[in-house]
């Protein structure tokens, strides 16, 4: 699906944050990262509902 991409930075950048947490001993960045990757699979699985819906929507027309 299209959505594949719509959180991918912000799961790639929080990965990030969170290795160099993990690196430098920093559990606020560790956290920070944590979030922000949840916050790109949220976005993927929004846009997902999203995509059904106009699916439905046309379907039903």
């Amino acid at each position: 699906m299209v959505s594949d991409k719509h959180g991918l930075k912000d799961q790639v950048a929080g990965k990030l944050k969170e290795v160099k947490g993990k690196l430098t001993n920093d559990k606020g960045e560790q956290v920070a990262g944590k979030v922000q990757k949840t916050f790109g699979k949220a976005k993927d699985k929004l846009q997902d509902v999203k995509e059904k819906m106009s699916e439905k929507t046309r379907e039903a027309k």
